[in-house]
This record gives C-alpha cells, structure tokens and sequence, in this order.
C-alpha cells in the first residue's frame, strides 16, 4: 500500500482508480465494508482502489483542542488499512486554503483531473469545499457531466444500530470495551514507541513500559487489563495506565505507561501495539504513595485473572 501526500506526489493514473473519501477514523467495520465494495469494484473495473483522508481532520482544524478525541492517529489509522485490500491512501493537507477551495474546483483538479476517478463512494451527508457548499448531489452532477459513478457508504449495522466513530467513542468513554471491540472488528488499541519515562514505576515496584500518545487527548482513561504485541512474535499480558497520574504529580499529557506480568528487558525504541481487554478502574487520587502502591497490587491482580488466558 503507498501513502501520498498530496496530488503533487502522485504518479500518472492513466485509467483512473475507484475512490473512496472520508476520515476512516478507527478503521471499523463500517469502514471496512466500504472498502470490501470499493475494492469489488476496483477488481471489477481493474482499476487501483485508493482512499483519500484529511491531515488534520477536518474537525481538528476548526475546532481545534476542543475536537473530538481521535480513536486512531494518522500512522495507527494506516497500520489498519494497510491490512485491507487498498492500494494507496492520499493524505490531503486540510488548511485554510483547502477549506476555502470551491467544490467546483476540488472536483475538477482533484477527483478529475488527478486521479482520473471512475468510482467514488462518500457518504450521503459529506460536505466539502468552501462554506460546505459540496455535497452528495453536486458530486453526482458532476459525476454524470465527467463519467464517473457516485455511491454512497450505506450504513453499516451491529445489533441494529448504525456503526460509527462517535459511537465507538461513546463506548470507550463508558469503560465498555466490549462494546468498542463488537464495532471495531477487533480490540481497541493503541500503538506507540517506548520511551524513557521517570521510573516512577520502577521505584513504585511495578516497572512500566511508557508509550507515547502523541495525541492532544484520548478517548479512554484509567486502568485497564492489557495485552501488548510488537516486543517479538509472542503476546504480552499486562495492566496500564492511561491518565495524568494524579498522586504523583500531575502529568502536563496524558501518558500510556504498561507494567507486564514477569518481564524483565529493556524495550526502548520498541514500536508496540497495547490491546485493551477490560477496563478495570478510572485513574483517582490517592492520599500517599503506599495506598497507591497497594492499589497497583490490587489492579495487577485484577488484570491477571481477566487475561488468565493469555497468561503461560
């Protein structure tokens, strides 16, 4: 799978490609539907499927820190769909400039003149293009005048119910990972780089494994039951962490820190993937260092009898 920065970076598309248009935040079922019908029409047509995300997302860059929180960053985001038959992801840039671009233009310089689209799917209620004049139905005008065909995501369901991002975001924020695991196909996860902390956990007497979040805020807090892969071929159990660390000085960003069961290496600069399996308590203050110490042991026990499977 390739990864484009911008209609600049694009090679020639002599016979166009079938495209779909979105945030693919999470990369969850529903997501993943539209890429199974994107990709059969694709094979259909023998044309490559490519996808087109926005860095910010749209709602980052207007609203800024007050922005829903995101369910992946843009390199979890491509870890996903590079697992999903898509041949490439062009990240468009969304800035002032881009959002003050006429739709007329956006269609004719991007989807017609670069990348040749002959299929393209969005959703019914996609806006795009200054004051959100672009929608669905200029999409299908244009269409029709240029000879591709515009379709529609449909709505994915589980249990009845429309699949979404602020849906599975609701759910994460409720400490219902079950929920959140149902609608994205698979755990929610996280994946970072460990890096050098303060070895607070160390000196606690439960060292940590600290990740970088490298995101303004996080869907999740609190304590949870984990498992951790990418340190070699094998899964890890372990309990993190994901909060400010209330009782030990507050954190200026919220951290991941994950103490695994009987591990004992140094994984710095490890690039890793922490499943969450079950949330086991919210992050609280703690009136001294050995009630937060007793608590740990109390979470760490917790944590091991809910990954008993996962346990050797």
């Amino acid at each position: 799978m390739r990864l484009i920065r911008g209609t600049t970076h694009l090679q020639p598309l002599p016979d166009g490609c079938v495209l779909s248009i979105g945030n693919f935040d999470g990369v969850h079922l529903g997501h993943q539907a539209v890429i199974e019908k994107l990709a059969e029409q694709g094979r259909r047509l023998d044309l490559p499927v490519l996808l087109m995300v926005f860095e910010p997302q749209p709602l980052e860059f207007f609203l800024q820190d007050n922005a829903p929180s995101r369910l992946t960053r843009l390199r979890e985001k491509i870890i996903h769909l590079a697992r999903l038959p898509v041949d490439g992801v062009l990240i468009m840039r969304f800035d002032q400039q881009f959002a003050d671009c006429d739709p007329e233009r956006f269609i004719e310089e991007v989807l017609v003149d670069a990348l040749r689209v002959k299929y393209l799917v969005v959703g019914d209620d996609f806006h795009f293009g200054k004051a959100r004049r672009g929608n669905f139905a200029l999409l299908r005008e244009h269409g029709r005048r240029h000879g591709f065909q515009v379709e529609d995501t449909l709505s994915y369901q589980v249990a009845g119910q429309r699949v979404s991002s602020t849906m599975i975001r609701d759910a994460l924020g409720a400490g219902n990972l079950a929920r959140a695991e149902q609608l994205l196909g698979r755990p929610y996860s996280v994946c970072g780089r460990v890096v050098h902390g303060e070895k607070r956990g160390r000196q606690l007497g439960f060292p940590t494994a600290n990740i970088q979040m490298q995101r303004k805020n996080t869907p999740i807090e609190g304590v949870f039951a984990v498992t951790m892969t990418g340190v070699d071929e094998r899964v890890f159990a372990g309990v993190a962490n994901v909060g400010v660390r209330p009782t030990v000085g507050n954190a200026a960003r919220v951290l991941l820190e994950t103490h695994l069961f009987d591990f004992d290496r140094e994984i710095y600069d490890h690039y890793v993937e922490v499943h969450f399996r079950e949330k086991i308590r919210s992050e609280q203050r703690f009136r001294s260092v050995d009630e937060l110490k007793a608590q740990i042991a109390r979470d760490v026990a917790r944590a091991r009898t809910i990954l008993a499977d996962f346990i050797d």
